[in-house]
């Protein structure tokens, strides 16, 4: 996509869009930024009484400069991601409504506008702020019903989304073992880990491929909403649940569900909400599988970097944080919480 433009032709374009694709006869009031990360740019503005957000899918930068089309789970472009959140919200999860998805007459590259919601989605807030006390002690269930919403979505009208089982997981994750010129002998221990307890045979399902905490709208309440649905896949649905039980995604909280709450108010809610019973051994197989992959990935940021013309601090950042989930994923080897 196009670099972001200026602020006054971004105000001159968000104005038009808010006219031409959401009926305002104002255009567009208070337009801030609120992210510019590497894979999106993130803004908010109003028009009329209604707050809305923008995201435009960011210049690319691929993790691995070298990399293929098949080394690495494929992110979703700017039009893809937001027709998976149309799809989730007609099947009743809570997304943030999607009221346009941008084409190229709107002057914006890939993404679309979605109605802003109101609550907090900064992990450490989420988990220490006092007024939010009730709500942690709800959002392990809340996180097994909404799961089990995530994997009840039809997929018949999302045809680009690639499939990705336990088994083409881990053969993802040795061809990028592979690639990376280095010894990294825990990775290769939890790949033979895992590839000993491959789950029989599981339903295929959307799975939402980051479901954890910072990816939550979190009101007094609960979750609000469900954000970044960049890596929807689809694959093992018990692939969510371990996700969102890595030690990683506690954010420092003492519980082993996104720091908030127990596996126990998490599968039971699942299980109610879907009718599928959760294997635990299962789940842990997918804590492994995504430890391993945020490992992979900060591998991957390390030598992005290092092939940059421009060095991004944010990809030295992330490369040098492989210990982390190399160690959590031997604690879960090990049978420890």
């Amino acid at each position: 996509m196009s670099a972001t433009p200026d602020a006054q032709t971004l105000q001159q374009r968000v104005d038009t869009l808010a006219r031409r694709r959401l009926g305002a006869g104002e255009g567009a009031r208070d337009l801030q930024t609120l992210t510019a990360g590497a894979n999106k740019g993130t803004w908010a503005f109003r028009t009329g009484g209604t707050g809305f957000i923008l995201q435009r899918q960011a210049a690319s930068g691929a993790p691995d400069p070298d990399a293929g089309p098949d080394d690495w789970v494929p992110h979703l472009d700017g039009t893809q991601e937001f027709q998976v959140m149309r799809a989730a919200e007609a099947a009743d999860v809570p997304v943030p409504r999607v009221r346009h998805i941008l084409v190229p007459d709107d002057g914006l590259g890939e993404g679309a506008v979605t109605e802003r919601i109101d609550g907090e989605t900064i992990p450490a807030r989420v988990l220490r702020q006092p007024e939010l006390a009730e709500a942690r002690g709800r959002m392990a269930a809340q996180c097994g019903r909404i799961l089990a919403a995530i994997h009840r979505v039809p997929a018949d009208s999302l045809g680009f989304l690639r499939r990705f089982d336990a088994r083409e997981t881990l053969a993802l994750f040795e061809r990028t073992l592979d690639r990376a010129g280095m010894p990294l002998p825990a990775l290769e221990l939890a790949l033979r880990w895992a590839r000993a307890r491959l789950p029989g045979r599981t339903g295929t399902a959307l799975v939402h491929g980051d479901f954890r905490t910072g990816n939550f709208i979190v009101g007094p309440e609960g979750i609000r909403a469900v954000l970044d649905w960049e890596i929807a896949h689809l694959g093992d649905p018990m692939e969510d649940l371990g996700y969102v039980c890595m030690r990683t995604w506690r954010f420092g909280g003492r519980l082993p569900v996104g720091g908030f709450g127990t596996r126990e108010d998490l599968f039971n809610a699942y299980e109610q909400a879907s009718g599928q019973a959760v294997d635990p051994q299962q789940v842990r197989f997918w804590e492994v599988v995504g430890a391993m992959r945020w490992a992979l990935g900060c591998v991957r940021r390390a030598h992005a970097w290092r092939h940059q013309h421009e060095r991004r601090l944010e990809f030295a950042a992330v490369g040098r944080r492989i210990e982390e989930p190399i160690y959590d994923l031997l604690n879960v080897i090990e049978g420890r919480d």
